[in-house]
């Protein structure tokens, strides 16, 4: 009796994995999309656009793109399939691109529903809008450039980290829209003058998904230290007041760098009254990398931290009051608000960038200088 048992548990077992393989779908009978696309078209109807590599020896273009204008994702699909000689799968984006005009939509996100719902899709893609029409991008075909989403997605991945842009993807899109503490944050690309893709900064969404306004590599590099979320070395150039200019030369410009071992923020969340007050800390030890102005450094260190901090403390004063005039909560304050004082944010949580717009948000900027260059 234990001599069939064996066998027949095996055959079971090998009946049940095997019925997982009924949607297989082979590599040579399926195109594989890596960059997904959603804009307006001319008559405000959705155009939904995908690009391909292509593997063909005697193709003289490295990608394939389509575009479809159908009322949903799913619909576009079948469009998109007809123009492809696999077929169409979803698992593989690396990127997502909406065009601005699309972004400043009402109700655009629900047009995702597809990728979410289905679970063939992929949820990790980076999530770009590109400041123009988006077929502007979408046929570039840079021939001494990689790939769109190649190049797309190592833009952000790098400079993310550089916290010169932030590196959200759907799923992180997703809890952001739903999460009323904050408002979404997203990369922004553009093309120059000479049609070469450039990294814009970020774009910001408001609590509806709309967009707002951008900040550019510089701002964003401040909303990261304001988030405590600066990543590997971000570098900031200051104008020193008092120093002249010297055209065509920019001689009063300081250059420093700074990382997440070396700069601490610190939230301190009050009310009063029913208004909210923040105090942000930030602490940063940084290295001088470039002074272009004749300053003793080694005998007026005290002097010079403290006109930095001071510097500091006006560009993270303006960016805060940029954010306070779009009533939008890109830094998460409202996280600070929900932790320490729910009472009150309970009572404004469904319009939180309002309740933001009115707080006293005062910033304190303490820089040590931690390295100075061997140069004197």
């Amino acid at each position: 009796m234990n001599k069939l048992l064996l066998p027949i548990l095996l055959l079971a077992a090998t009946t049940g994995l095997l019925t997982g393989c009924a949607d297989r779908l082979d590599m040579e009978n399926a195109s594989i999309p890596l960059t997904l696309g959603l804009d307006l078209g001319q008559d405000n109807e959705p155009v939904m656009y995908s690009t391909f590599p292509v593997f063909t020896k005697n193709s003289k273009k490295k990608t394939q793109e389509t575009s479809a204008r159908a009322r949903t994702f799913r619909q576009s699909r079948a469009e998109q399939d007809a123009h492809s000689a696999g077929v169409f799968s979803g698992r593989n984006y690396q990127v997502f691109l909406i065009g601005k005009r699309m972004l400043e939509q009402e109700n655009w996100f629900q047009m995702l529903d597809v990728i979410f719902r289905d679970s063939k899709n992929t949820v990790s893609d980076r999530v770009i809008v590109f400041d123009g029409p988006l077929a502007d991008i979408i046929y570039l075909n840079p021939k001494d450039q990689p790939l769109l989403p190649i190049l797309l997605r190592g833009m952000v991945d790098t400079k993310s980290g550089k916290s010169e842009t932030v590196n959200t993807n759907l799923q992180e899109l997703h809890r952001q829209l739903f999460e009323s503490g904050m408002t979404p944050s997203i990369s922004e690309v553009r093309l120059d003058a000479k049609k070469n893709i450039k990294l814009n900064g970020t774009a910001l969404l408001n609590h509806q998904g709309k967009y707002v306004t951008s900040l550019d590599t510089s701002e964003t590099v401040l909303l990261r230290i304001l988030q405590n979320k600066v990543k590997k070395s971000a570098s900031i150039t200051l104008s020193m007041p008092g120093e002249p200019e010297q055209k065509p030369f920019h001689l009063d410009k300081i250059s420093f760098a700074t990382d997440q071992t070396r700069t601490e923020t610190k939230t301190i969340t009050s009310t009063h009254q029913g208004e909210f007050h923040f105090d942000i800390i930030i602490k940063m030890k940084i290295s001088l990398f470039e002074v272009l102005f004749p300053y003793d450094i080694e005998n007026k260190t005290p002097e010079l931290e403290q006109l930095l901090s001071e510097e500091m403390q006006k560009q993270f004063e303006k960016l805060i009051k940029k954010i306070q005039q779009h009533a939008i909560d890109p830094v998460g304050l409202g996280l600070h608000a929900r932790a320490f004082e729910y009472k009150e944010y309970k009572a404004v949580k469904n319009d939180w960038g309002k309740a933001l717009s009115s707080a006293d948000i005062r910033v304190q900027v303490k820089i040590k200088i931690d390295a100075m260059g061997p140069v004197k």
